[in-house]
């Protein structure tokens, strides 16, 4: 075949007829397209290639297993004359199992870190470490044994090493052990050494090679492969959609799901995007779940239980009906901001229709919206993202709310995704992907984002570009179920009170201002889009601030019922009351500046008077408060 389903393969097979070393690292662990289509473990697709690429021997080897590929007599039949090999009685080839001599010179063999031998019994500097019959050899001998077969001038074996879990092999880079040292020297010399092909022939065939496999890109000491030109790398991704298709085309008579996961179906293509960002393995996991369930599921509840382990997403419970109701319900705990709600609205229909994060990619896995609300101080900001937590997930806890003037230095963003490997706070994971990878079904709220440095903002955009972020430990989290909020104070100071159209234009010239010329970030601006940047206007209605003033009696009334047993808290002229509050607002303030007037002119006399009764027991419980203004001053009368 020309046309490989990997995207890696193809690249992997012609750097094998070029390189005499490569290092494999990223998703070994996973399933793979072979060059014939068929779906095998990445190793075993790659020992295919290898043969169908004209190799005699694929060797594999592990400090464990040993050897596989090849039998021990013709593998030490390879190896190089200098290893000291001790035959005869120790090492009879025809018996099935070892004595017990055998089994101690072996163990004796290991040196006290587990490595291999290179003193000890009379094995001189390696060999078998098991008995007869057992594949194990230590890794001196093994690399010996490379050296021998990549420097031979005539090459006729044809033989590829492929060293599995090569990550294991090594200890710190900065803390090699003489032994580690001695194999790299081994490797090294043997690419050093290697002859060059002489001929044209020879140009075409393949060449005798080494191969480490590694789970990360740091498996191997750096040493050994940078400014090499003998030796290469390829890191194996996720599977990309056409991979993903094909192992879901594959498996597509296994899937047991509602409607039939046909190629050309809507079932198939949701599918196909809900597994952004698992791997072929998670992919035959999907189908053993789906056959494990009781009745027939539909694909967004699979990948759900998959993921999460709920059956639910918050989203899928999102009708027609609930959002039809939506603007009432956030209007209830957000005064005077009907036209951020409104806007608000318009996203949650673009989430629910499917049309979110189509400016990105069709196939993007973003969070399913994103909005920025900007405007002054105490005008309902982070109480619409509450209310807006509330609708979605049906519970206020899931605003999970960042202060950002908290990440106000350069490497605050260890604090959002953890400390990178060797650093202090390496194990506890960054407080943002902890908290997405805990609730992945959150309401995302970063408090004044004008605050945080700019480094932290490079992060949103890969956030909102493709909806996932990687932690310092290398894991990959998924924001394609979250909601985020960014508020802003950006212009407060400047911008001029005025009809809701002028305040919200110069609200918008001074956050493009900021991000483009003081931060120099305007694609942050350009992924969040025009539309979902939210300008909050000045409360100057006074009506809407008595309607603050009443929303803000219930929990004090809640509490004092609470604590002291108070039946009812009422003024005994509520307009009058709420006309007084309302004239110490300061009307730049908001919301908030309600919240002030009230502590100072009635929270705190109600809290001294409670206090003065506090000392005659049961006074209060069971019983009313009437509080009536004279002057500036309320009193409260017990009834």
């Amino acid at each position: 075949m020309n046309s490989y389903i990997n995207s890696w393969l193809d690249n992997f097979e012609r750097q094998c007829m070029i390189r005499r070393a490569i290092q494999i690292n990223g998703n070994i662990m996973d399933l793979a397209f072979s060059r014939m289509a068929r779906m095998m473990p990445v190793k075993k697709v790659i020992e295919d290639s290898l043969k169908a690429l004209g190799f005699r021997y694929v060797v594999s080897y592990s400090r464990v297993s040993g050897i596989s590929g090849m039998n021990v007599q013709d593998f030490l039949r390879l190896s190089a004359p200098s290893c000291d090999f001790v035959q005869g009685d120790e090492y009879d080839m025809g018996d099935d199992e070892p004595d017990a001599a055998d089994s101690q010179s072996a163990s004796d063999s290991l040196d006290s870190s587990g490595r291999g031998g290179t003193s000890g019994s009379g094995r001189g500097s390696g060999g078998l470490l098991g008995g007869p019959g057992q594949n194990v050899i230590d890794p001196l001998t093994f690399f010996s044994t490379v050296k021998n077969v990549l420097t031979d001038e005539n090459d006729t074996e044809k033989v590829a090493f492929l060293v599995d879990w090569s990550n294991l092999l090594f200890g710190q880079v900065n803390n090699l052990t003489e032994v580690e040292r001695s194999w790299l020297s081994l490797i090294a010399d043997a690419l050093c050494d290697s002859p060059v092909s002489g001929s044209s022939m020879q140009m075409k065939e393949p060449r005798s090679l080494i191969i480490f496999m590694c789970a990360g890109s740091a498996g191997l000491p750096p040493d050994l492969f940078i400014n090499n030109p003998l030796f290469a790398s390829i890191s194996i991704a996720l599977p990309s959609i056409r991979e993903r298709e094909a192992a879901m085309t594959a498996r597509s008579s296994h899937f047991k799901l509602k409607e039939p996961l046909v190629r050309t179906g809507r079932t198939f293509a949701e599918m196909v995007t809900l597994t952004d960002g698992l791997n072929l393995r998670d992919i035959d996991n999907l189908v053993r779940l789906s056959n494990q369930q009781e009745k027939s599921v539909d694909v967004n509840s699979l990948v759900s239980l998959y993921r999460y382990g709920t059956r639910q997403s918050p989203w899928e419970q999102l009708n027609h009906g609930r959002l039809a109701a939506a603007k009432d319900e956030l209007r209830q705990r957000v005064k005077g901001q009907d036209q951020c709600i409104d806007s608000v609205y318009r996203v949650l229909i673009r989430a629910y229709t499917g049309l979110s994060g189509l400016q990105h990619s069709s196939k993007a896995r973003t969070p399913k919206g994103a909005l920025f609300f900007v405007g002054p101080t105490g005008v309902g900001k982070t109480e619409l993202a509450k209310a807006l937590a509330q609708f979605l997930f049906g519970d206020e806890d899931a605003c999970i709310r960042f202060d950002m003037s908290e990440f106000n230095h350069e490497h605050a963003d260890q604090r959002l995704i953890g400390a990178p490997p060797g650093y202090v706070g390496y194990e506890q994971g960054g407080q943002l992907t902890n908290a997405v990878r805990a609730r992945p079904f959150s309401l995302l709220l970063f408090d004044e984002i004008e605050k945080a440095h700019p480094r932290i903002l490079d992060k949103f955009l890969q956030i909102l570009e493709d909806g996932r972020l990687s932690d310092g430990k290398g894991e990959t989290i998924s924001f394609a179920d979250t909601f985020i909020v960014f508020t802003s104070n950006i212009g407060a100071a400047t911008v001029e009170q005025g009809d809701e159209r002028s305040v919200a234009a110069q609200f918008k010239s001074a956050v493009e201002h900021h991000f483009t010329s003081v931060l120099q970030r305007p694609e942050l601006l350009g992924r969040i889009g025009d539309a979902n940047i939210i300008p909050f206007n000045f409360i100057t209605d006074k009506e809407i601030l008595r309607q603050i003033a009443r929303a803000k009696l219930e929990p004090l009334r809640n509490r004092v019922k609470e604590k002291w047993g108070i039946t009812a808290l009422e003024f005994e002229d509520d307009n009058d009351a709420l006309d007084f509050i309302v004239s110490r607002v300061d009307l730049r303030s908001g919301g908030r500046g309600v919240l002030n007037a009230m502590i100072s002119y009635l929270f705190d006399p109600l809290s001294e008077f409670l206090f003065d009764c506090s000392g005659m027991a049961g006074q209060l419980r069971g019983r009313s408060i009437t509080m009536s203004r004279i002057g500036p001053q309320f009193l409260f009368d017990i009834s």
